[in-house]
C-alpha cells in the first residue's frame, strides 16, 4: 500500500493523527520531526537555537530525502512543504494529505512556540508562516481535510474515506 504523507501547520494534528490512521489502517508511522532529533541528536529547538533556521531547513529536507518506506503514515514538520525535491519523493510512493485549519486554530494551539522548534525567520509571527504556507499545502495536496472542529477520530475517518 501506498504512504499517506501527513502535512499542515504546526499544531494542526499531524502527530496525533498520524499514530491513530496508521493503528487504524494497519500501517507504520513516522514522524520526521523525531527523525532529524535522532539524526541531530538534539531537540529541533535546540538545533535551530544552536546552528540557525537555513541548517535546520538542510538538516530536515535531507530526512525528508532519505525516507524510503513502504506502507507508512509519515507525519512531517509544517516546513517540510518548503523543500519541492523532498515532497516529490516522497509523493512517488504516496499522497499529501494536507490538515487545514484556520490560523486561529493554529494560534489557539500553539502554546509552545518558543520550545517547539518551528521553523521560522526572527521577526516572523504564525501568520505569517500561515500565509507563506498555506499556498504550498495547497499546490501540493492531493487530498484536503478541514480539521477545524474535528475529533482526531473524525479527521481520521476522512482519510480512511479516500482511501
Amino acid at each position: 500500500m501506498e504512504n499517506i504523507i501527513l502535512v499542515g501547520m504546526p499544531a494542526c494534528g499531524k502527530s496525533i493523527t498520524g499514530v491513530v490512521l496508521a493503528k487504524t489502517m494497519r500501517m507504520n508511522f513516522v514522524d520526521t520531526d523525531l527523525l532529524i532529533q535522532e539524526r541531530e541528536q538534539k531537540p529541533l529547538q535546540q538545533i535551530i537555537d544552536e546552528h540557525g533556521i537555513e541548517y535546520f531547513k538542510q538538516a530536515e529536507e535531507a530526512v525528508l530525502l532519505e525516507l524510503n518506506v513502504e506502507n507508512t503514515v509519515i507525519s512531517t514538520g509544517g516546513s517540510a512543504i518548503y523543500y519541492p525535491k523532498a515532497i516529490e519523493h516522497l509523493k512517488r510512493n504516496g499522497r499529501i494529505v494536507y490538515l487545514q485549519v484556520r490560523l486561529q486554530t493554529v494560534l489557539n494551539r500553539l502554546n509552545n512556540i518558543k520550545t517547539r522548534g518551528v521553523a521560522m525567520e526572527k521577526g516572523d509571527t504564525i501568520g505569517d508562516l500561515y500565509q507563506r504556507r498555506v499556498p504550498l499545502y495547497e499546490k501540493y495536496a492531493d487530498i484536503t481535510v478541514k480539521a477545524d472542529g474535528l475529533a482526531v477520530e473524525q479527521t481520521v475517518e476522512q482519510i480512511v474515506a479516500y482511501y
